[in-house]
């Protein structure tokens, strides 16, 4: 369906296959994703991230900022535990953030503009 000058796109998360993040965030191996779309134009991607349990994403920067809806699991940061229906910003512009952990592994929705590419 056509809204404007873009498609209405519809996604069961089920259709999905996971795949292994190799090259999205650059991220130590584990990491997999479901994505559901991605607007060359603005860099936007819109997609599902699941991380193993016991996974820690180190302290990190990007140029690129995202914003983070728990789904299922759980993620420490900062000495919070946010769970399914939590909500984290990861601030663009090479701000440090981090280390994230996730003990009881996480899936994540994420909406991320810009480049991807983690910095340790």
């Amino acid at each position: 369906m056509k809204l404007g000058s873009k498609d209405l796109i519809v996604i069961h998360p089920e259709d999905l296959e996971w795949e292994d993040d190799t090259d999205l965030f650059t991220l130590p191996e584990g990491v997999q994703i479901k994505m559901f779309s991605h607007d060359p134009e603005t860099g936007r991607r819109d997609f599902y991230v699941r991380f193993p349990a016991g996974y820690v994403e180190p302290r990190h920067t990007h140029r690129g900022w995202h914003s983070n809806l728990i789904v299922e699991g759980e993620m420490h940061v900062d000495g919070q535990v946010l769970k399914a229906g939590d909500y984290l910003f990861g601030p663009g512009d090479e701000i440090a953030h981090g280390p994230l952990s996730y003990p009881m592994g996480c899936t994540i929705f994420t909406c991320f503009y810009g480049p991807t590419e983690h910095s340790h």
